[in-house]
């Protein structure tokens, strides 16, 4: 079992007795904490509701572990898009 599931389901057990039911809203929710990032929490959900919540967890587990990264919210924004938008950039 990967470690983002481990930690989801670990994040689900919690929530069960608050409002929280979406596993797109756990996911958006631990990508803030993770990177500390709080005031940004409802674009992470947004992204989570769109994209695969193991791939989210992975690339912000490894930006958290960075020492050297102020801000790692928006460099987790800049990487993932980078990546993501990838294969467009040489599709036009």
């Amino acid at each position: 079992m990967p470690l983002s599931e481990n930690y989801l389901n670990a994040l689900r057990e919690r929530a069960s007795k608050s409002r929280i039911y979406r596993k797109y809203q756990l996911t958006g929710i631990s990508l803030a904490s993770i990177l500390g990032d709080e005031e940004h929490k409802a674009l992470y959900i947004k992204l989570a509701k769109q994209h695969d919540a193991d791939k989210l967890l992975t690339l912000a587990k490894r930006i958290a572990d960075k020492k050297n990264v102020k801000n790692k919210g928006a460099y987790f924004m800049r990487v993932f898009f980078s990546k993501d938008d990838a294969p467009n950039r040489n599709h036009k």
